[in-house]
């Protein structure tokens, strides 16, 4: 049978604001095109088939229920920081995640701002980064700075360059057309970051374009080869190339407030 091709547009997600009002770059709304095909790995909606948990206290076990699958969807409580990484690897690929905050927060970060992310090209053995995570490149989700890229360090260092402005605070701010910063740890900022962001929770930039906390989000990941777009409500926020390791399992953090998952999917990329 033939792949069913889906191709991204600027129609694909309608953007969650406007230039009036958030002050969106040019560039953040000439989102790449690609194409790519019927889902090689999915979330099904029942369990967690496809996906393994790992936790800081409790490696493979998991008898907090850190990870579980409530109405249709993955909840990851925040309880323990881990993961849920998926069994098997992946490179060229879009991946497509919907999700939303919960009400739930815990522990050290019960006041700080919501955060997650997801892990791109996991690599090396689990809880090698922090007790908890894999080595990897992550595509953050946390309230003001959904769509940052971090490298996240466990024996070996990913690597990332991407075309970034240092803002007056000395850190990296994706643009496009600016500079190339290659980087082996640390984070580069998603383009509207506010300068002035607090762990606080419940925090809002100005220019944010994640939806308000309990709302719906989509984010969506391109990669091809070793170039990692990133996308939020359907606007570009973050792009990199050179990435290294290209491929890798894919890993959910859970990190202090809970989140749900309602659609995860990864569709190969279509070569024209």
């Amino acid at each position: 049978m033939r792949p069913i091709l889906t191709t991204l547009i600027l129609a694909l997600v309608a953007p969650v604001a406007s230039p009036e009002d958030a002050d969106v770059p040019s560039f953040a709304r000439a989102v790449p095109e690609f194409r790519s095909g019927e889902p090689i790995f999915r979330f099904n909606g029942r369990d967690l088939a496809g996906f393994y948990a790992y936790t800081r206290g409790h490696g493979y076990e998991d008898p907090l229920n850190v990870f579980t699958v409530r109405d249709g969807m993955i909840r990851a409580s925040g309880e323990e920081f881990g993961g849920l990484a998926t069994g098997g690897n992946f490179s060229d690929y879009h991946l497509v995640v919907e999700w939303k905050w919960g009400e739930q927060t815990w522990g050290s970060r019960a006041k700080a701002a919501r955060d997650s992310g997801i892990l791109l090209h996991c690599t090396g053995p689990d809880g090698a980064a922090g007790g908890q995570w894999m080595e990897s490149i992550e595509c953050q989700i946390i309230e003001g700075g959904t769509g940052d890229l971090l490298l996240v360090g466990g024996k070996g260092k990913p690597r990332l360059t991407c075309e970034a402005r240092t803002g007056a605070d000395g850190q990296p701010y994706f643009e496009k057309g600016a500079p190339a910063v290659a980087r082996d740890r640390g984070r580069i900022n998603w383009w509207g970051r506010d300068p002035s962001w607090r762990d606080s929770l419940g925090f809002r930039g100005k220019r944010d374009v994640e939806r308000p906390s309990g709302e719906w989000n989509r984010t969506e990941v391109i990669c091809d080869g070793g170039r990692v777009v990133v996308l939020v409500n359907g606007l570009l926020v973050n792009e990199g190339t050179d990435a290294s390791p290209a491929a890798g399992k894919i890993q959910f953090q859970s990190e202090g407030a809970e989140i749900f998952f309602r659609k995860i999917e990864v569709r190969p990329l279509i070569r024209p």
